[in-house]
């Protein structure tokens, strides 16, 4: 689910005029998803990582690290979070999707300025956790906004690269009427 997810995703961003790179792999580090495009004489810079799941079993984010060594705890747990306990999972989290050192150099030398963080997300268990993600500055877009989207043909494009998977998803939205 989450690779389709990223081609939806990636196709909107093509039909809106961005360049994308999808799947970047920096050691066992991976970027989802980068977008640039010029757009009134200034560039665009998009980081943007896709978290689809139809029926999520746990959070977004594990379970904070020094949460793990005091309680034994494993990462991924789905035992409910305190607020302060998902803030620093948040903190982790944010840092290993976007602001891992790598991560930094790469969007530098790609193209230096300031990159949007963004992510997509489908179905979630914990609402909560995004709105945490949101004051973190995380900007989060949900999937069926985007299939929608595409299915209105918003953008500069009628479709690109995944345009017959984003056509797929449209006309199975109108045999659905």
């Amino acid at each position: 689910m989450a690779l389709l997810a990223e081609e939806l995703v990636e196709e909107w961003l093509n039909r809106l005029g961005y360049f994308t790179i999808r799947g970047i792999k920096l050691g066992v580090h991976e970027i989802d998803l980068l977008a640039v495009r010029l757009r009134d004489g200034e560039v665009e810079r998009r980081h943007i990582e896709v978290q689809a799941s139809v029926r999520p079993v746990s959070y977004i984010t594990r379970v904070p690290t020094m949460v793990q060594q005091a309680t034994g705890r494993s990462a991924t747990s789905a035992k409910s979070r305190t607020d302060a306990e998902l803030a620093a999972g948040i903190d982790e989290w944010v840092t290993k999707k976007y602001d891992h050192p790598a991560k930094r150099k790469l969007r530098r030398r790609l193209c230096p300025g300031e990159w949007t963080r963004e992510l997509v997300v489908h179905v979630v268990k914990y609402p909560r956790e995004l709105e945490l993600l949101e004051a973190h500055g995380i900007v989060v877009h949900r999937l069926a906004d985007v299939v929608t989207a595409l299915k209105r043909g918003d953008g500069l494009l009628q479709g690109a690269a995944a345009g017959s998977l984003a056509d797929l998803v449209a006309m199975t939205a109108r045999a659905e009427r």
